[in-house]
């Protein structure tokens, strides 16, 4: 393993779950479609590294890549042929321990019995994939969205203003049931109404499996889903691994269908003949049929949900943190020349560093929060504005901006009355023009530097001459001292102009 195989993302959930979840590695590789050797070889260099996942966690994308691409030496097992066993042990009186010995008696440093045992059962499961999920208490978590929807009527109960979705959730081993109405499938719903769950429970399992619902599952895939990135991130919140359920295959999800089937049932049938004219209405009278659902006695098993739950579940169960998850969404964007991103939902600008010019940073949007990325690491934190404009960081400018910004009316004005009451005037009246004063910055700036290529004095008479004109700009200044039109003589009286950087004076019209 000369270099990392996977996404930098995905070898942080492998360290999060090895050290944070204590996941065995083959649980871990089941959680993240990896290979147990690939998840094995990164926990081994993390570990020769000798470094903790405090410090793990500090590491860039790239630092932890190079860290992960030191080489080192690795046993390699020599794998055995599983079909000459499975074919030896349909012989009879041939065990595996028999086989184990001769295959050891070939390959005296090679594998364990334990491990031999392993890995044929391993394959075993390859050659008859027929499965289903079974699972401790407090393990997994389903969760699915009903293909029967309830429609909410507009308030003169004439017409359908639309029609909810109904969430269903339900624990594994326990088997209680969580629905709720929402008015889509789509993230944000499916994030908040996951988000009302773990509430309900009190806690969250290790693992949460959804249907490959699109607004979880950007890509389903029976090896190699992709998981939608708020999504993930929500479960990384609440220290959850995300197994989707194999396309296709509703042995993975019993617990989900039966749990849709009873929402089904008893819920959207029993409430067929009511006329809701809100979501809010309509989900108290679907929290009061849960309690009934949940508190109906099994008809095989000794309790109900909600006692089973109560007994081996509750307890079990991972605390949640202390403040719930921020719904929110992400994209990636190029940093613009001017060391701004745009929001184009709310023609808003937000700065980054500057040296991060024409860098792509994955950009994450909660309703009060804009945070920015680079590399796995946040580079820029703004409160999210609610108008268009610009929200620039000072921090993020070069110095000669910074330099720029520091800039007031008064200060310019200031420096312009060192060189002459007519330069100080112009500037003064440049700014007034400007719907903001930090407009004509830029050009009061430009013409107090006149000064050291043409002097005090020629800007002072230049000043004034342009005031007489009416022309109040940079330019306009800068073409008097250029063609020496400062040295002229003024008109003994001259009519007043009206101040506009747009007026040429009234010898223009001659």
């Amino acid at each position: 393993m000369s270099r990392p195989t996977a996404k930098m993302e995905k070898i942080r959930d492998i360290l999060r779950l090895h050290f944070e979840l204590q996941f065995s590695n083959r649980k871990i590789a089941k959680a993240l479609n990896l290979s147990h050797p690939t998840v094995a070889g990164y926990i081994n260099r993390i570990v020769e590294s000798k470094l903790s996942f405090d410090q793990i966690k500090e590491l860039d994308d790239s630092q932890l890549e190079k860290l992960l691409t030191n080489e080192s030496k690795h046993q390699i097992d020599r794998i055995p042929n599983f079909s000459y066993v499975h074919k030896e042990l349909k012989r009879k009186h041939v065990t595996l321990m028999l086989l184990w010995v001769e295959y050891h008696e070939v390959n005296p440093e090679s594998l364990s019995y334990s491990r031999f045992c392993e890995l044929y059962r391993d394959w075993r499961k390859k050659i008859n994939p027929s499965m289903r999920l079974f699972s401790k208490a407090g393990e997994r978590m389903v969760i699915d969205f009903s293909g029967t929807t309830i429609p909410i009527w507009s308030s003169d109960l004439n017409s359908v203003a639309f029609r909810a979705e109904l969430f269903v959730a339900a624990l594994a081993a326990s088997g209680k049931i969580y629905a709720e109405a929402t008015k889509s499938q789509k993230i944000v719903d499916t994030v908040s109404c996951t988000v009302n769950t773990l509430n309900y429970y009190g806690g969250s399992p290790e693992i949460i499996t959804p249907d490959n619902l699109r607004s979880a599952v950007t890509r389903a895939d029976r090896y190699e889903p992709e998981i939608n990135k708020t999504f993930l991130e929500m479960a990384r919140h609440y220290n959850m691994a995300v197994i989707p359920t194999r396309p296709f295959k509703p042995k993975d999800k019993p617990k989900a269908e039966i749990s849709v089937l009873i929402c089904e049932r008893w819920i959207i049938a029993r409430l067929r003949n009511i006329k809701f004219i809100s979501i809010e209405d309509l989900n108290k009278e679907i929290f009061k049929l849960l309690e009934v659902i949940n508190d109906k006695p099994y008809k095989k098993l000794d309790g109900s949900r909600n006692s089973i739950f109560t007994d081996i579940e509750k307890q079990v169960l991972r605390p949640l943190p202390k403040e719930p998850y921020e719904v929110c969404t992400h994209k990636e964007l190029k940093v613009s020349i001017d060391y701004h991103i745009e929001l184009r939902m709310d023609r808003h600008y937000y700065s980054v560093h500057y040296s991060l010019c024409g860098e792509k940073v994955n950009v994450r949007i909660t309703a009060n929060v804009v945070e920015v990325f680079h590399l796995g690491k946040r580079v820029a934190s703004h409160r999210r504005a609610k108008e268009p404009g610009f929200t620039t960081d000072p921090s993020h400018m070069p110095d000669a901006h910074k330099r720029y910004m520091e800039w007031t009316p008064s200060k310019i004005k200031s420096k312009a009355e060192k060189i002459g009451s007519n330069t100080a005037i112009l500037v003064e009246t440049i700014m007034k023009t400007k719907p903001h004063p930090e407009q004509g910055y830029r050009s009061c700036l430009g013409i107090l530097r006149l000064s050291k290529k043409y002097g005090d004095q020629r800007l002072e008479n230049a000043s004034l001459k342009a005031i007489t004109i009416g022309a109040y700009s940079y330019k306009s200044v800068e073409s008097i001292l250029k063609n020496v039109l400062e040295s002229e003589e003024l008109p003994k009286e001259h009519k007043s102009h009206p101040i506009h950087q747009n007026l040429r004076g009234e010898s223009y019209y001659k």
